[in-house]
């Protein structure tokens, strides 16, 4: 596996770690109107409950900064710790410096370069931004956007670019404005005294081989923690597809220390499928365990039946409904494998290599479902209550196996 590129600086957020040989870490973004602190607190608390490990909130007038506090004394009173992270666009600068309580309150700041200010403004916008988080020993997620990327910046480059005799593409041009926008804001941000261990960086674009481009680029000069994400990424499907087919290549190539997938939820949608994504696409992957991971096969014309789609399904949902509790109590659960297989052509081979699975017979076929702990067979389930009798199993399975943690 090409691991190659984490970098030695960790930044600390709360009480999590960011970057060095440190896990990659799933972020997300509340939806709700920070203003509403009741709503807001308890996005948090379900993010969170998903597996967020750093949670993000909009700041972006007076009563939702007043409000910053209150959510913070909200989520102790419901025994919620994630760390919170301000995101500012802006007028960031006057928030912070009008509302002291949620400068302390927060975990972490998101400046994006491009919107801190105009002209002659910027520098004493961000200038203020960084002193704040300076004062309050906050780090800072310098968080360049093509969408609002900085103006001025980019109009030099394609200036400067269109003088050349072998000019660049627009499209290069602006990937390198991405990146120097990132790198320069740094840059600043240090002269104006805060540690280079506090400092995260992110360049989110829209489009899939733009954000594997810029990663490198970035990755390549500088040794700050990255935040990953592919924004604007869209729905359903597409979003999901897309966030995983780019990040996936810069997370294999060393690249990222913190991730986002950044979803557009479908109207009513639960806002924690982001985090559930993000946490299977380092499953997946090799690089994190969350959970234990149901192997289910697609199914063909041997399994015409939807008997054992339901079975993947129920077991699946048992699984992650019964993780913060096994958590709680046993070592190594989150990484169990679970085979739910439909027919006798790969259901037994499938359920041997599992840590436990069960083989359903096909169509046609007598109506026996062996299962398999450990490569063994153990059992033949018969009957309509082969999904209960399998989830007992799991639970027998993991009781059994996993070593129980000591109480605290």
């Amino acid at each position: 596996m090409m691991r190659q590129r984490r970098t030695s600086v960790v930044v600390q957020i709360g009480a999590v770690r960011v970057g060095g040989t440190n896990p990659i870490v799933v972020q997300s973004m509340t939806n709700t109107d920070t203003e509403d602190a009741e709503a807001t607190a308890q996005q948090v608390k379900s993010l969170a409950r998903a597996g967020s490990e750093l949670v993000r909130i909009t700041v972006n007038t007076s009563a939702a900064a007043a409000a910053v506090a209150p959510i913070r004394e909200r989520l102790a009173q419901l025994g919620v710790d994630v760390p919170l992270i301000g995101d500012f666009h802006f007028n960031g600068h006057k928030l912070l410096r009008e509302h002291p309580d949620c400068a302390a309150a927060l975990a972490k700041y998101r400046i994006n370069p491009g919107n801190v200010g105009r002209g002659s403004k910027r520098d004493s916008q961000f200038s203020e931004m960084i002193e704040t988080a300076c004062r309050y020993e906050k780090p800072v997620r310098i968080g360049v956007n093509w969408g609002s990327l900085d103006q001025e910046l980019l109009t030099r480059l394609m200036d400067e670019n269109s003088a050349q005799a072998a000019p660049s593409t627009a499209q290069e041009v602006m990937r390198r404005a991405v990146v120097l926008s990132a790198l320069q804001s740094a840059q600043r941000a240090e002269e104006l005294g805060l540690p280079h261990e506090r400092i995260i960086l992110s360049a989110k674009v829209s489009g899939v081989q733009d954000l594997i481009a810029i990663y490198q680029d970035l990755a390549a000069r500088c040794d700050y923690p990255l935040h990953l994400g592919l924004t604007e990424a869209g729905m359903g499907s597409k979003g999901v597809v897309a966030s995983t087919a780019g990040m996936a290549v810069v997370l294999q190539s060393g690249i990222g220390d913190t991730l986002r997938v950044s979803l557009t939820p479908e109207p009513g949608g639960d806002r924690t499928h982001e985090v559930l994504v993000a946490q299977e696409m380092l499953q997946t992957m090799g690089l994190r365990s969350f959970t234990p991971m149901v192997v289910a096969c697609p199914g063909c014309g041997r399994t015409t039946s939807s008997f054992f789609q339901e079975l993947a399904q129920s077991i699946q949902s048992h699984l992650r409904h019964r993780m913060p509790e096994w958590r709680k109590h046993y070592l190594g659960v989150e990484e169990m494998t679970v085979a739910v297989m439909g027919c006798v052509v790969n259901g037994p081979g499938e359920s041997k290599h599992a840590n436990i699975g069960v083989s359903l017979p096909g169509t046609g076929e007598r109506p026996v479902a062996p299962v398999y702990e450990d490569g063994e067979k153990t059992v033949t389930l018969k009957g309509e209550r082969i999904a209960e009798e399998f989830q007992d199993l799991v639970e027998a399975y993991v009781a059994r196996k996993y070593m129980r943690k000591e109480a605290s």
